[in-house]
């Protein structure tokens, strides 16, 4: 009884499908076909005036960060050269008491650096976010007005190619959009 539902379900399902198969050729070949815009987004960052109070506001502060990292280098250097200096006087235990602290210096050094690095990206998350919903509302607009499926990001060779007959460059009409 089985064998006899499997034998009748196979090719029940395939005609069911077919009509799904058919219209989706359909949409293809007819007038109606799907458009879609396709963008770089990164230019359309790169172009908003905000965009360079952004990087300006990003640039010093990870000079703050790098010129901390450079104090704390320096302070280690100076610490260890010290060592270098004087451990052939010191007795066994003020030795690796220093090299302890040493250590310690050079863990809290590594730390930080990875610390910084995470908190400099989180600052400039934080800073653009106000500038990538723009651009979204942006988006959403242009892409309302020519009657677009979607708006696709072509940076970083994302979309290795598009049909110019169903896709269009909405690059500029976002940046006039952002205006």
């Amino acid at each position: 009884m089985v064998k006899n539902a499997v034998k009748w379900v196979l090719p029940f399902c395939l005609f069911a499908f077919l009509p799904l198969t058919v219209s989706a050729q359909d949409v293809a070949t007819d007038g109606n076909t799907l458009k879609y815009g396709y963008l770089s987004y990164d230019a359309v960052l790169h172009s908003m005036n905000e965009y360079a109070t952004v990087e300006t506001s990003m640039m010093q502060l990870n000079e703050k960060y790098a010129a901390e990292q450079k104090r704390a280098e320096d302070e280690f250097n100076r610490k260890y050269e010290e060592f270098l200096d004087t451990q052939r006087d010191m007795p066994l235990t003020i030795l690796q008491k220093r090299q302890s602290e040493l250590q310690d210096l050079l863990d809290r050094n590594i730390t930080f650096k990875k610390e910084s690095q995470a908190l400099l990206e989180q600052a400039k998350a934080k800073a653009e976010a106000p500038l990538r919903k723009r651009i979204a509302e942006a988006m959403g607009r242009v892409g309302i007005a020519r009657g677009l499926a979607f708006i696709i990001n072509t940076d970083q060779q994302a979309v290795a190619w598009t049909h110019p007959m169903m896709g269009e460059d909405v690059t500029e009409a976002v940046k006039t959009a952002l205006r």
